[in-house]
Protein backbone atom coordinates (compact mmCIF):
# COMPACT_ATOMS: atom_id res chain seq x y z
CA UNK A 1 0.00 0.00 0.00
CA UNK A 2 0.97 3.68 -0.70
CA UNK A 3 1.76 5.45 2.20
CA UNK A 4 2.70 9.54 2.53
CA UNK A 5 6.21 8.46 3.33
CA UNK A 6 6.19 7.32 -0.37
CA UNK A 7 4.72 10.61 -1.07
CA UNK A 8 7.76 12.22 0.71
CA UNK A 9 10.47 10.28 -1.53
CA UNK A 10 8.82 11.53 -4.30
CA UNK A 11 9.26 14.92 -3.89
CA UNK A 12 12.59 14.03 -3.33
CA UNK A 13 12.98 12.75 -6.16
CA UNK A 14 11.26 15.55 -8.13
CA UNK A 15 13.05 18.87 -6.82
CA UNK A 16 14.37 20.64 -9.99
CA UNK A 17 13.03 18.24 -11.97
CA UNK A 18 8.91 19.06 -11.53
CA UNK A 19 8.24 22.95 -11.45
CA UNK A 20 6.72 23.78 -7.85
CA UNK A 21 3.79 25.24 -9.74
CA UNK A 22 2.18 28.21 -8.28
CA UNK A 23 -1.14 28.06 -5.71
CA UNK A 24 -3.70 31.12 -7.98
CA UNK A 25 -6.51 32.87 -5.75
CA UNK A 26 -8.87 35.55 -6.84
CA UNK A 27 -10.96 37.66 -4.89
CA UNK A 28 -14.08 37.34 -7.30
CA UNK A 29 -14.23 33.79 -6.95
CA UNK A 30 -13.76 34.14 -3.30
CA UNK A 31 -16.81 37.02 -3.31
CA UNK A 32 -18.71 35.27 -5.14
CA UNK A 33 -18.70 31.76 -3.08
CA UNK A 34 -17.88 33.16 0.07
CA UNK A 35 -14.54 31.39 1.06
CA UNK A 36 -11.07 31.47 0.58
CA UNK A 37 -10.13 29.26 -2.50
CA UNK A 38 -6.71 28.15 -3.33
CA UNK A 39 -6.03 27.07 -6.74
CA UNK A 40 -3.20 24.98 -7.05
CA UNK A 41 -1.74 25.33 -11.09
CA UNK A 42 -0.93 22.27 -12.26
CA UNK A 43 -1.88 23.49 -15.56
CA UNK A 44 1.35 25.01 -15.33
CA UNK A 45 3.39 21.67 -14.55
CA UNK A 46 5.64 19.95 -16.97
CA UNK A 47 4.20 19.20 -20.40
CA UNK A 48 0.35 20.84 -18.89
CA UNK A 49 -0.28 18.63 -16.17
CA UNK A 50 -0.04 16.77 -12.91
CA UNK A 51 1.08 13.40 -14.67
CA UNK A 52 4.33 14.32 -15.09
CA UNK A 53 4.90 14.07 -11.40
CA UNK A 54 3.96 10.25 -11.52
CA UNK A 55 5.30 9.27 -14.62
CA UNK A 56 8.62 10.64 -13.52
CA UNK A 57 9.18 9.30 -10.19
CA UNK A 58 7.64 6.03 -11.60
CA UNK A 59 10.34 6.32 -14.73
CA UNK A 60 13.14 7.45 -12.33
CA UNK A 61 12.65 4.15 -10.14
CA UNK A 62 13.32 1.41 -12.79
CA UNK A 63 16.46 -1.09 -12.30
CA UNK A 64 19.04 -0.47 -15.14
CA UNK A 65 17.91 -4.14 -16.88
CA UNK A 66 14.36 -2.00 -16.80
CA UNK A 67 15.31 0.89 -18.61
CA UNK A 68 16.97 -1.78 -21.48
CA UNK A 69 13.56 -2.71 -22.29
CA UNK A 70 12.02 0.23 -22.53
CA UNK A 71 8.73 1.09 -21.03
CA UNK A 72 4.87 0.94 -22.17
CA UNK A 73 1.86 2.56 -21.30
CA UNK A 74 -1.54 3.55 -22.36
CA UNK A 75 -3.40 7.18 -22.46
CA UNK A 76 -5.70 9.85 -24.39
CA UNK A 77 -2.53 12.05 -23.70
CA UNK A 78 -1.88 13.65 -20.30
CA UNK A 79 0.13 10.49 -18.78
CA UNK A 80 1.16 9.80 -22.24
CA UNK A 81 2.62 13.55 -23.03
CA UNK A 82 4.40 12.71 -19.31
CA UNK A 83 5.99 9.21 -19.60
CA UNK A 84 7.20 10.48 -23.30
CA UNK A 85 9.51 13.26 -21.85
CA UNK A 86 10.19 11.40 -18.25
CA UNK A 87 11.07 8.95 -20.79
CA UNK A 88 13.23 11.17 -22.85
CA UNK A 89 14.75 13.00 -19.94
CA UNK A 90 16.06 9.52 -18.20
CA UNK A 91 17.52 7.95 -21.92
CA UNK A 92 14.44 5.49 -22.00
CA UNK A 93 12.53 4.12 -25.20
CA UNK A 94 8.76 4.79 -24.84
CA UNK A 95 5.56 3.06 -26.64
CA UNK A 96 2.38 4.42 -26.04
CA UNK A 97 -1.20 3.07 -26.97
CA UNK A 98 -3.45 5.68 -27.42
CA UNK A 99 -6.84 6.13 -28.73
CA UNK A 100 -7.68 7.37 -32.41
CA UNK A 101 -10.01 10.30 -31.16
CA UNK A 102 -7.37 11.09 -28.39
CA UNK A 103 -6.82 15.47 -28.28
CA UNK A 104 -4.88 16.22 -31.69
CA UNK A 105 -2.71 19.03 -29.37
CA UNK A 106 -2.15 16.21 -27.27
CA UNK A 107 -0.81 13.47 -29.74
CA UNK A 108 1.29 16.01 -31.45
CA UNK A 109 2.89 16.72 -28.28
CA UNK A 110 3.55 13.57 -27.24
CA UNK A 111 4.95 12.89 -30.84
CA UNK A 112 7.10 15.68 -30.50
CA UNK A 113 9.11 14.17 -27.17
CA UNK A 114 9.92 11.08 -29.20
CA UNK A 115 7.34 8.90 -28.25
CA UNK A 116 6.07 5.48 -30.47
CA UNK A 117 2.16 6.00 -30.74
CA UNK A 118 0.39 2.97 -31.42
CA UNK A 119 -3.20 3.63 -32.02
CA UNK A 120 -6.69 1.85 -31.36
CA UNK A 121 -10.22 2.39 -31.92
CA UNK A 122 -11.53 2.42 -28.66
CA UNK A 123 -15.15 1.28 -29.97
CA UNK A 124 -13.59 -1.95 -30.64
CA UNK A 125 -10.62 -2.93 -28.64
CA UNK A 126 -9.32 -2.25 -25.30
CA UNK A 127 -6.12 -0.50 -24.65
CA UNK A 128 -5.09 -2.76 -21.85
CA UNK A 129 -5.39 -5.77 -24.54
CA UNK A 130 -3.85 -3.81 -27.05
CA UNK A 131 -0.73 -3.23 -24.82
CA UNK A 132 -0.96 -6.51 -23.17
CA UNK A 133 0.14 -8.02 -26.93
CA UNK A 134 2.55 -5.36 -26.95
CA UNK A 135 4.57 -6.06 -24.05
CA UNK A 136 4.59 -9.61 -24.61
CA UNK A 137 6.10 -9.15 -27.83
CA UNK A 138 9.23 -7.11 -27.13
CA UNK A 139 8.72 -7.53 -22.91
CA UNK A 140 8.87 -3.22 -21.96
CA UNK A 141 8.29 -2.10 -18.44
CA UNK A 142 4.28 -1.34 -18.44
CA UNK A 143 3.36 1.90 -16.16
CA UNK A 144 -0.13 2.26 -15.91
CA UNK A 145 -1.76 6.31 -16.09
CA UNK A 146 -2.85 5.26 -12.38
CA UNK A 147 -2.61 2.19 -10.85
CA UNK A 148 0.81 1.65 -10.04
CA UNK A 149 2.33 2.61 -6.59
CA UNK A 150 5.45 5.10 -7.95
CA UNK A 151 3.02 6.75 -9.83
CA UNK A 152 0.36 7.46 -7.01
CA UNK A 153 3.47 8.53 -4.82
CA UNK A 154 4.25 11.14 -7.45
CA UNK A 155 0.96 12.42 -7.72
CA UNK A 156 0.36 13.57 -4.44
CA UNK A 157 2.93 15.46 -4.31
CA UNK A 158 0.80 18.25 -6.03
CA UNK A 159 -1.47 17.94 -2.69
CA UNK A 160 2.08 18.19 -0.54
CA UNK A 161 3.22 20.85 -1.98
CA UNK A 162 -0.26 22.98 -1.66
CA UNK A 163 -0.58 22.06 1.80
CA UNK A 164 3.24 23.40 2.56
CA UNK A 165 2.52 26.75 0.83
CA UNK A 166 -1.30 27.74 1.68
CA UNK A 167 -1.40 25.84 5.48
CA UNK A 168 -4.07 23.37 6.55
CA UNK A 169 -7.19 23.51 4.63
CA UNK A 170 -10.77 22.86 5.40
CA UNK A 171 -11.59 21.28 1.94
CA UNK A 172 -9.36 19.92 -0.33
CA UNK A 173 -11.34 19.06 -3.62
CA UNK A 174 -8.99 17.02 -6.41
CA UNK A 175 -10.09 15.54 -10.21
CA UNK A 176 -10.64 12.16 -10.56
CA UNK A 177 -10.42 10.07 -13.39
CA UNK A 178 -8.75 6.92 -12.01
CA UNK A 179 -8.06 7.95 -8.79
CA UNK A 180 -4.39 8.54 -8.73
CA UNK A 181 -3.87 12.03 -8.37
CA UNK A 182 -6.87 11.99 -5.59
CA UNK A 183 -5.03 9.20 -3.92
CA UNK A 184 -1.85 10.79 -3.76
CA UNK A 185 -3.44 14.55 -2.50
CA UNK A 186 -5.71 12.64 0.15
CA UNK A 187 -2.61 10.65 1.89
CA UNK A 188 -1.03 14.07 1.60
CA UNK A 189 -4.03 15.80 3.51
CA UNK A 190 -4.26 13.12 5.86
CA UNK A 191 -0.54 13.59 6.93
CA UNK A 192 -0.66 17.40 6.70
CA UNK A 193 -3.81 18.70 7.26
CA UNK A 194 -6.05 16.00 9.63
CA UNK A 195 -9.07 17.97 10.05
CA UNK A 196 -9.16 18.72 6.27
CA UNK A 197 -12.22 16.63 4.51
CA UNK A 198 -11.11 15.48 1.03
CA UNK A 199 -13.85 15.42 -1.93
CA UNK A 200 -13.33 13.87 -5.58
CA UNK A 201 -14.84 15.21 -8.30
CA UNK A 202 -15.64 13.19 -11.55
CA UNK A 203 -18.29 13.55 -14.60
CA UNK A 204 -21.69 12.84 -14.10
CA UNK A 205 -20.99 10.79 -17.77
CA UNK A 206 -18.06 8.83 -16.14
CA UNK A 207 -19.43 8.58 -12.70
CA UNK A 208 -17.64 5.18 -11.68
CA UNK A 209 -15.70 6.29 -9.25
CA UNK A 210 -18.82 7.85 -7.22
CA UNK A 211 -20.67 4.72 -7.48
CA UNK A 212 -18.29 2.53 -6.48
CA UNK A 213 -16.87 4.88 -3.81
CA UNK A 214 -20.18 4.80 -2.17
CA UNK A 215 -21.23 1.15 -2.45
CA UNK A 216 -18.40 -0.41 -2.16
CA UNK A 217 -18.29 -2.41 -5.02
CA UNK A 218 -16.09 -1.68 -8.19
CA UNK A 219 -18.03 -0.10 -10.86
CA UNK A 220 -16.79 0.67 -14.34
CA UNK A 221 -17.87 2.65 -17.34
CA UNK A 222 -16.91 2.20 -21.20
CA UNK A 223 -15.72 5.35 -23.45
CA UNK A 224 -17.90 7.65 -21.31
CA UNK A 225 -19.41 10.61 -23.54
CA UNK A 226 -17.93 13.27 -21.37
CA UNK A 227 -15.67 16.71 -22.86
CA UNK A 228 -13.33 15.66 -19.90
CA UNK A 229 -10.94 13.28 -21.83
CA UNK A 230 -8.65 12.90 -18.81
CA UNK A 231 -11.52 11.17 -17.10
CA UNK A 232 -12.83 8.92 -19.39
CA UNK A 233 -11.04 6.11 -17.49
CA UNK A 234 -12.86 2.55 -17.29
CA UNK A 235 -12.66 2.38 -13.34
CA UNK A 236 -10.77 2.96 -10.18
CA UNK A 237 -7.74 0.37 -9.94
CA UNK A 238 -6.49 -2.12 -7.45
CA UNK A 239 -4.66 0.38 -5.95
CA UNK A 240 -6.84 3.85 -6.32
CA UNK A 241 -10.30 1.96 -5.19
CA UNK A 242 -9.48 1.17 -1.52
CA UNK A 243 -7.04 4.46 -1.20
CA UNK A 244 -9.96 6.64 -2.45
CA UNK A 245 -12.51 4.60 0.29
CA UNK A 246 -9.71 4.59 3.03
CA UNK A 247 -8.85 8.21 2.78
CA UNK A 248 -11.57 10.14 1.16
CA UNK A 249 -14.73 11.39 2.21
CA UNK A 250 -17.05 12.07 -0.18
CA UNK A 251 -17.21 11.67 -4.07
CA UNK A 252 -19.35 14.18 -6.33
CA UNK A 253 -20.05 14.49 -9.79
CA UNK A 254 -20.61 17.77 -12.48
CA UNK A 255 -22.24 17.81 -15.96
CA UNK A 256 -20.30 19.26 -19.07
CA UNK A 257 -21.87 22.23 -19.55
CA UNK A 258 -20.77 22.47 -15.40
CA UNK A 259 -17.00 22.52 -16.47
CA UNK A 260 -17.41 24.57 -19.52
CA UNK A 261 -18.96 27.40 -17.30
CA UNK A 262 -15.81 26.90 -14.84
CA UNK A 263 -13.03 27.09 -17.91
CA UNK A 264 -14.63 30.07 -19.04
CA UNK A 265 -14.03 31.74 -15.37
CA UNK A 266 -10.64 30.52 -15.07
CA UNK A 267 -9.60 31.62 -19.16
CA UNK A 268 -11.19 35.00 -18.90
CA UNK A 269 -11.07 36.09 -15.00
CA UNK A 270 -7.86 34.54 -14.00
CA UNK A 271 -6.28 34.19 -17.31
CA UNK A 272 -4.88 30.41 -17.02
CA UNK A 273 -5.63 28.17 -19.64
CA UNK A 274 -7.20 24.87 -17.96
CA UNK A 275 -9.04 21.97 -20.09
CA UNK A 276 -11.96 20.44 -19.31
CA UNK A 277 -10.70 17.39 -17.05
CA UNK A 278 -8.63 20.55 -15.20
CA UNK A 279 -11.46 22.03 -13.97
CA UNK A 280 -13.62 19.31 -12.16
CA UNK A 281 -12.90 20.37 -8.63
CA UNK A 282 -13.53 24.13 -9.75
CA UNK A 283 -16.50 23.44 -10.60
CA UNK A 284 -17.83 20.96 -7.81
CA UNK A 285 -17.13 24.30 -6.10
CA UNK A 286 -18.76 26.74 -8.47
CA UNK A 287 -21.93 24.54 -9.25
CA UNK A 288 -22.47 23.97 -5.43
CA UNK A 289 -21.57 20.23 -5.38
CA UNK A 290 -19.67 20.98 -2.52
CA UNK A 291 -20.18 23.28 0.45
CA UNK A 292 -17.21 25.99 0.32
CA UNK A 293 -18.93 29.02 2.39
CA UNK A 294 -16.71 30.34 5.05
CA UNK A 295 -13.86 27.81 4.52
CA UNK A 296 -10.76 27.54 3.15
CA UNK A 297 -10.82 25.35 -0.05
CA UNK A 298 -7.57 23.58 -2.25
CA UNK A 299 -8.71 22.91 -5.21
CA UNK A 300 -6.80 21.58 -7.93
CA UNK A 301 -6.63 22.63 -11.78
CA UNK A 302 -5.05 19.13 -12.98
CA UNK A 303 -4.24 20.14 -16.42
CA UNK A 304 -3.99 22.94 -19.94
CA UNK A 305 -3.92 20.49 -22.49
CA UNK A 306 -6.61 21.47 -24.66
CA UNK A 307 -7.21 22.01 -28.22
CA UNK A 308 -7.89 25.80 -28.48
CA UNK A 309 -10.25 25.58 -31.62
CA UNK A 310 -11.68 22.77 -29.58
CA UNK A 311 -12.33 25.38 -26.68
CA UNK A 312 -13.76 28.16 -28.23
CA UNK A 313 -16.15 25.73 -29.86
CA UNK A 314 -16.98 24.74 -25.77
CA UNK A 315 -17.39 28.38 -25.16
CA UNK A 316 -19.94 28.27 -27.73
CA UNK A 317 -22.17 26.00 -26.38
CA UNK A 318 -22.88 27.63 -23.39
CA UNK A 319 -23.99 31.16 -22.89
CA UNK A 320 -21.47 33.66 -21.12
CA UNK A 321 -23.27 34.72 -17.87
Amino acid sequence: MVTFDDVARAAERLKGIAHRTPVATSRTLDERLGAHLFLKCENLQRVGAFKFRGAYNAIARLLPEERARGVLTYSSGNHAQATALASRLLGVSITIVMPENAPAAKRRATEGYGATIVPYDPEKEKREDVAEKLRQKGHPVLIPPYDHADVIAGQGTAGKELLEDVGELDLLVVPCGGGGLLSGCALSARRLSPSCRIVGSEPETADDATRSFKTGKLHTVHNPPTIADGARTPSLGKLTFPLVRENVDDMVTVSDDALIRAMRFVWERMKLVVEPTGVLALAAAMEGKVEVAGRRVGLVLSGGNVDLAYALELFGRVPAE
